[in-house]
């Protein structure tokens, strides 16, 4: 199997705003979703502080993390979902290596994104300062609890999504509320009615908050 069909986003570029890592108070992980790039999850940060924190976004091989629907048995998604997951796993570690706690780390993401986001920080917990999953759910058709950690205490996450979003079913929003919450996580769930598949004013300004909850 070549190289680009064992891990597809394994040379994927980096982009970043905000501060530089190295100077950064805060380092924010963000993962578009399916049909977008880089670039354009980048462009929260100009709702968001920029001068003490370094904004991370990868691009997607192919503009996608994974082929299929996220609610698809898991083996569906494969090789793209593992090699998503190591990408990110290779950003949060190289943050960490470069001195930033995980208590200061964001990772959140939109559509496809939020629920890569989620999906890491469930299978690789820490006391992340925040892991935003604007419309996203845990991934696969069925959940499977063995695959996450048991202890997810000092985490902050937070989910917002629509009643009626047509690609996140928001019984799969709730599942992955409890499963943070019974874990130990502080949860914020916020559903809002009729919202379309888009990231609200109300949702960016809990990141606000939550950032400035972080510079302590």
């Amino acid at each position: 199997m070549s190289e680009l069909l064992r891990d597809p986003h394994g040379e994927q570029p980096v982009h970043q705003r905000g501060s530089n890592l190295e100077d950064a108070a805060i380092a924010v992980i963000l993962l578009h979703g399916r049909g977008s790039n880089a670039e354009d999850i980048l462009s929260l940060s100009d709702y968001l502080d920029q001068e003490t924190t370094c904004y991370l976004a990868p691009d997607a091989y192919g503009h996608q993390w994974y082929p299929q629907r996220f609610t698809v048995p898991i083996a569906h998604n494969e090789p793209f979902l593992s090699s998503a997951l190591t990408l990110v796993d290779t950003i949060v570690k190289k943050a960490l290596a470069d001195g930033m706690p995980a208590e200061r780390l964001v990772i959140g993401g939109f559509s496809q994104g939020a629920c890569l986001a989620l999906e890491y920080a469930a299978r690789n917990p820490r006391p992340y300062g925040a892991v935003v999953a604007l419309s996203g759910g845990l991934i696969g058709e069925t959940l499977d609890m063995s695959h996450y950690g048991q202890d997810m205490s000092g985490m902050h996450v937070f989910l917002g999504c629509s009643d009626v979003d047509p690609h996140i079913p928001v019984t799969r929003v709730h599942d992955s509320s409890r499963i943070f919450g019974e874990a130990g996580a502080h949860v914020t769930e916020r559903i809002y009615p009729g919202m379309p598949h888009t990231v609200n004013e109300d949702e960016i300004h809990w990141l606000q908050q939550r950032l400035k909850d972080m510079h302590w």
